[in-house]
């Protein structure tokens, strides 16, 4: 697991000075982005490699308000991985009182350029170990 810490920002709030709901896919792929470099590769470099991520579906489950200002931490971790897809599990938690704010998952599909889904293990191993050894 990857803790991610993001401060709500003005911009990402509405008139009642809670953070929109479209913002916690962002704060995901902030979460997710930063949790795949913790494991010592970064997106760039797996781009560079010729293999892309895209997103396959996102779920978020809302149970109380981000508020402006707030300091929350986004723990991020693999759920599952089955050689061709890849989810991730988020927790937005306050960091001021330990309040649960929201639980998501995100699911993702092993490609090449063109978009061609690909078995991770025949096309880069290292990754897949990677993947393997932290799930």
């Amino acid at each position: 697991m990857h803790e991610t810490e993001i401060i709500v920002r003005y911009a990402e709030t509405d008139q009642m000075g809670i953070a929109h709901h479209s913002n916690y896919a962002i704060w995901f792929e902030a979460a997710r982005t930063e949790f795949i470099k913790s494991l010592g590769i970064s997106y760039s470099k797996i781009e560079e490699l010729g293999l892309i991520l895209p997103l396959r579906s996102l779920y978020c489950e809302y149970r109380k308000p981000a508020r402006y200002e707030d300091r929350i931490i986004i723990e991020t971790k693999f759920k599952e991985f089955n050689g061709i897809r890849l989810s991730f599990s988020y927790n937005v938690i306050n960091k001021g009182n330990g309040d649960l704010l929201a639980t998501g998952v995100t699911e993702h599909v092993w490609t090449d350029k063109s978009l061609v889904p690909c078995i991770l293990k025949k096309k880069n191993k290292e990754i897949y170990d990677l993947i393997q050894k932290n799930i």
